[in-house]
């Protein structure tokens, strides 16, 4: 199904292709498209759940928003690095226990900076850091090991998958690698809605805990100008988490939720699909015309536009 159009100077030139669920805040399905049932890998769009698990299995921490860090996938700000090492602190660990890969921060200042003064890739900038920070707490807390705390047979895995299944309401259909190494949980788009939809309707638990740090946290779950943080500071209440491959999810307490998966990928047209996914359940707010469209540049100037066909 074709879910998004790439228009340069009034003519089409691409089209991006995809699935989308769209639920009521009863969990009955508004609208849909592509393949909303067959499984398929959220990518970071896992990681609230994952952390729900973190704190099932006896997680602790200090600050609610290092829930949001969990969480994240950070853009490797300064302020996000000093969070991730806090978290390794509290539980008495090096840097050097996570085993997420080496990376630059994604954001373009961040990795100026640290590029200008003659810095390296580290895993400390890795964008999933966050999520192996506290991956490894939950080990030190249990007595689980951690050189291999990534392997989907360790201990601290199934857990996170046990999570994961009664949270989506749907059993795991697949598990693979993700980009940093950890597993991935593979279900359907309708099970990934229905668990965001659970999160942020959550009246308490630690269900509650994780959407609430999210929500109120969102530049650690994202970065500065990103798009989970840019919907989570205009529409209030609103909880999102993006992932690679064209993946978002995102729900609104007594509206409704929205799962997408873009089928190429392509990380530019999630953003005005999910817009106009959002307006059917009704919800309305000036960042979703900012974000409604996604600009084409010609010569530095905007010849056109990524838009939502669907």
């Amino acid at each position: 199904m074709i879910l998004a159009e790439v228009v340069r100077s009034g003519f089409v030139e691409g089209v991006h292709h995809g699935s989308v669920i769209v639920l009521d805040s009863a969990g009955a399905v508004v609208a849909s498209a592509g393949d909303v049932t067959n499984p398929m890998f959220p990518r970071s769009a896992n990681k609230p759940f994952q952390t729900v698990g973190m704190l099932r299995a006896g997680l602790r921490v200090d600050d609610p928003a290092d829930l949001a860090m969990i969480s994240g996938s950070h853009s490797g700000e300064p302020f996000h690095v000093d969070r991730v090492r806090s978290i390794l602190r509290a539980a008495d660990l090096a840097e050097d226990a996570l085993l997420c890969p080496e990376d630059l921060p994604l954001a373009e200042s961040a990795r100026h900076a640290v590029v200008g003064a003659g810095g390296a890739a580290t895993r400390v900038f890795m964008n999933c850091s966050g999520k192996h920070a506290g991956m490894l707490a939950t080990c030190v807390v249990n007595g689980w090991p951690l050189v291999d705390y990534r392997d989907a047979k360790h201990p601290l895995q199934g857990v996170l998958a046990e999570a994961v299944t009664e949270l989506v309401g749907e059993p795991i259909a697949a598990t693979g690698i993700d980009g940093c190494g950890a597993p991935v949980f593979g279900f359907s788009l309708t099970a990934l809605a229905r668990g965001f939809q659970r999160l942020a309707a959550a009246a308490g638990g630690h269900e509650r805990a994780v959407a609430d740090a999210i929500r109120a946290n969102p530049e650690l779950v994202a970065g500065t100008g990103q798009d989970d943080t840019l919907l989570m500071r205009g529409v209030p209440g609103l909880l999102a988490k993006g992932g690679a491959e064209g993946v978002v999810a995102v729900a609104v307490p007594g509206a409704g939720a929205v799962a997408i998966k873009i089928a190429d990928g392509g990380m530019r047209a999630r953003t005005p699909v999910l817009v106009s996914a959002l307006r059917r359940l009704g919800v309305d707010a000036p960042v979703l015309d900012e974000l409604a469209t996604v600009p084409l540049l010609g010569g530095g100037v905007r010849v056109g536009e990524v838009r939502a066909a669907w």
